[in-house]
């Protein structure tokens, strides 16, 4: 483990994870995360971004585009950002695609899916869905789509997946998620065992987003929590997660169910990194060497 790991752990169980707790609602977290992205998440030089429209059956979403400077792939990397379904864009999330890009030379489609409060559940789902949809209607075919996701977001790209499974629908060659959230009901283990060790996320505000997202809609619809949903049939899943994170035991369990259900499984947990740490890739050595892990794994996917 590098010497970095530890200051940047102290500098955001100090700092960043007070910030989020203090923030007033959804609309400082959305000002902040942005701003931080700006200062410190940074592409590799050369990488292109440009905004296109995905629509398909009527529905339509915006989607940013990130093209590596050296593009060898005809695959895509459909990638939906984290934020507890309240903050959280494209733009935030760019940098990190990039830097996918550059290790595995495809390009990669962020949609901008609406976000609760101001569009509760199903609309992020809903927009996920549609980006989907738009995008094998503009020609990619989905053998050649990876589908990627963070936290919240890596919830909407496995219920994703299984919405596809459950309809004997073309899938992807993969899924990969990072930090994942599987279970709003939030009954792991990790959520209270590792509130203190956590060194970004507040479990304390957990269930605000929660009800922000979901209204009265139950938590343990496995269209919301995809823990429990059913995955018979689905495409290869690589996940990713840090043993000192509240989310811990959501990619565990998550891991679980899907060998269960036969689903070809790659996941690793790390030790002492923080939520979503290959976002960090520009500073960090082990978000760098998380991003080459996932860029073997995608290639074995295309292959």
């Amino acid at each position: 483990m590098s010497l970095l790991r530890p200051v940047l752990n102290s500098y955001l169980r100090l700092v960043e994870k007070p910030r989020l707790a203090r923030a007033e609602g959804p609309e400082q977290m959305r000002v902040n995360l942005e701003r931080q992205a700006r200062y410190f998440f940074h592409a590799p030089r050369g990488t292109q971004k440009q905004w296109q429209v995905l629509q398909a059956a009527g529905r339509q979403v915006e989607a940013l585009e990130v093209v590596p400077r050296i593009l060898t792939s005809d695959s895509v990397i459909l990638y939906i950002h984290g934020g507890g379904f309240v903050f959280g864009s494209p733009r935030t999330h760019a940098a990190m695609l990039g830097k996918i890009g550059q290790l595995t030379g495809m390009r990669a489609v962020l949609p901008r899916y609406r976000l609760a409060p101001e569009a509760p559940f199903p609309a992020a789902a809903t927009d996920v869905r549609t980006a989907w949809d738009g995008l094998i209607a503009s020609g990619v075919k989905p053998a050649q789509v990876i589908v990627g996701g963070d936290s919240a977001g890596g919830a909407l790209a496995l219920g994703l997946l299984a919405e596809l499974a459950g309809a004997g629908a073309a899938q992807p060659a993969g899924v990969f998620c990072f930090s994942t959230l599987t279970d709003l009901t939030y009954s792991g283990a990790s959520f209270r065992q590792n509130a203190q060790a956590e060194a970004v996320l507040v479990a304390d505000r957990a269930d605000e987003m929660c009800r922000m997202y979901l209204g009265n809609h139950p938590a343990e619809d496995p269209a919301v929590s995809p823990l429990f949903a059913d995955f018979a049939g689905a495409a290869p899943v690589w996940l990713t997660v840090g043993d000192t994170e509240i989310l811990r035991d959501d990619s565990r369990r998550m891991a679980a169910r899907l060998r269960e259900q036969g689903v070809d499984v790659c996941f690793t947990e790390v030790r002492d990194l923080p939520h979503v740490w290959p976002i960090l890739h520009n500073i960090l050595p082990e978000a760098r060497a998380s991003l080459r892990d996932l860029a073997v794994w995608i290639s074995q996917r295309l292959d």
